[in-house]
């Protein structure tokens, strides 16, 4: 395994503070998250401080485990807890925080506990809440200055700092802000491996958060306001990467709504033109931002084919859920994908949408005759997930389906498709039904995650425990939610606030 470092390391240093830094999943997975690295990267450069990263798969550690002082988790997707319980359990460290006497603080960040925090507010000690970049370190800093001190005391000070949640300090009367970044310092990759799952490739956020504002987007609800990075300055780290790799990616959660995106790509172009070999990838593109020129470049950097989020088929019911993509522009991006060289495009649908009818089942049928029609020989892939509701988003008090109706829809989906002749992919609607309870949970939940974790994590666990412990997963998944009732992450002080995002719904309700 070979890992070359883009900062300058202080090696051999004095160190007196132990952490480790978890992903929740195995290496190659952490070297390609551009978040967990940042972070990393900020710990690794604190003085004082020696930080080593861990994953699922780590078989030998640097810093002995009754040498640790805080391990810090990267918690990026609902279902990580299973991992997160795993690794605590592997280096005898009690799962809750009130049977951790002696044990090191263990801390939390990312998106899952910013959206919602409440299942896991007995688990960790403390959670950063929002962008991490500052936060993680301070509150690292605060730890190891007071490590003499009392746990409670320690915790004290960093509920001071903007961004640190504690459970016991903080509630809904008293919220804890989100930290925010300005983004004026642009994140990129500052480690490449040859065994991370994109290999050797520099990374750089264009962009975070999104403006369009889809009803159900947890990531554009997290994020605003939208914020683009200095068109010199992604030019000026393109260059820096090319030094090391060939291989460059852009992400962001809309990475063509840049407001220089074409000049960004005509860059590229340029540059392969001149005779460089460079590997681009972008990971995500609006239908009504394919261009000629943007394909071009895309193909020219060898990618083969591009992922377009159009949610529905229905015009209605995107423009319910306020996805402002029209079937023109889906069919004139693929039309224009083809003629300049990209393989296949891959459309990202959901189903269970608020308001969806038989009547919009229907049209992912007669869209699919059409660009069947329109396109032969182009590679055309459907990829359904089924609708989560998500805290602090417009969609958040509405109802998910049945996980037996969706089920339904699914299968008639896939049984026309095949007729077709149209490739469909599908999520599972049983695990989104657990995603979406992990996602809307409060502190009750604790108790069941960790029995579920017992049991081994699989889909029969959850139903097993639910049973076991009298838990009525319903009342999370697929009740409606009163508008006018607390929400546990109301625990949460983020922008745009409670009214607007009522304000929002029903805006996009009338719609229907």
């Amino acid at each position: 395994m070979s890992e070359t470092y883009l900062y300058n390391r202080t090696l051999n240093k004095n160190t007196d503070y132990n952490v480790w830094f978890a992903f929740p999943e195995c290496y190659s997975f952490a070297m390609s998250s551009l978040g967990f690295l940042l972070i990393y990267k900020e710990l690794d450069e604190m003085e004082n401080i020696f930080a080593e990263r861990i994953c699922m798969d780590t078989a030998k550690t640097k810093i002995k485990p009754q040498d640790v002082d805080a391990i810090c988790f990267s918690f990026t997707f609902d279902m990580d807890f299973i991992n997160i319980f795993k690794i605590l359990d592997k280096y005898n460290i009690p799962i809750k925080s009130k049977d951790r006497k002696n044990a090191p603080f263990v801390f939390a960040g990312g998106t899952v506990l910013t959206a919602n925090p409440e299942p896991f507010k007995d688990i960790f000690d403390f959670m950063i809440i929002g962008d991490g970049e500052g936060i993680n370190s301070s509150a690292v800093q605060i730890c190891r200055e007071n490590r003499n001190r009392a746990k409670e005391e320690v915790l004290e000070l960093l509920s001071k700092v903007g961004g640190v949640y504690v459970p016991y300090i903080h509630s809904c009367q008293n919220p804890v802000k989100k930290g925010h970044s300005d983004l004026k310092q642009c994140v990129y990759t500052p480690i490449l491996s040859d065994k991370s799952f994109f290999k050797n490739t520099f990374i750089i956020e264009t962009s975070r958060g999104c403006y369009n504002r889809c009803g159900f987007c947890v990531a554009s609800y997290l994020n605003l306001p939208a914020r683009f990075v200095e068109y010199e300055t992604i030019i000026e780290k393109i260059e820096f990467g090319l030094k090391y790799t060939n291989k460059i990616a852009l992400l962001g959660a809309l990475v063509s709504a840049h407001p220089n995106f074409k000049d960004i790509c005509a860059y590229i172009y340029n540059k392969i033109q001149s005779g460089e070999d460079i590997e681009m990838n972008i990971s995500s593109l609006r239908a009504d931002t394919i261009t000629p020129d943007v394909v071009r470049m895309l193909t020219a950097a060898g990618q083969k084919n591009i992922t377009l989020a159009i949610e529905s088929a229905s015009q209605r019911l995107r423009k319910v859920i306020n996805k402002n993509i029209s079937e023109e522009q889906l069919f004139a991006a693929i039309k224009t994908a083809k003629e300049y060289g990209l393989k296949g495009v891959k459309i990202y649908t959901m189903l269970g949408l608020p308001t969806e009818t038989q009547e919009d089942i229907e049209e992912f049928i007669r869209l699919a005759v059409d660009l069947k029609n329109e396109f032969r020989g182009f590679d055309i892939t459907f990829s359904f997930s089924t609708f989560v509701p998500k805290p602090h988003t417009p969609f958040q008090w509405c109802t998910r389906e049945s996980t037996k109706s969706l089920e339904k829809k699914e299968e008639y989906l896939k049984k026309e498709l095949h007729k077709i002749g149209m490739n469909a992919k599908f999520s599972s609607a049983k695990w989104d039904y657990y995603q979406t309870l992990v996602s809307r949970g409060d502190v009750s939940l604790t108790d069941y995650l960790i029995e579920v974790y017992r049991l081994g994590g699989k889909l029969g666990a959850y139903k097993t425990c639910a049973k076991k412990l009298g838990i009525n997963t319903d009342k999370f998944v697929t009740e409606p939610l009163n508008m006018e009732k607390e929400l546990p992450w109301n625990v949460i002080d983020i922008s745009p606030g409670v009214q607007i995002l009522k304000n929002e719904f029903n805006r996009l309700m009338n719609k229907s």
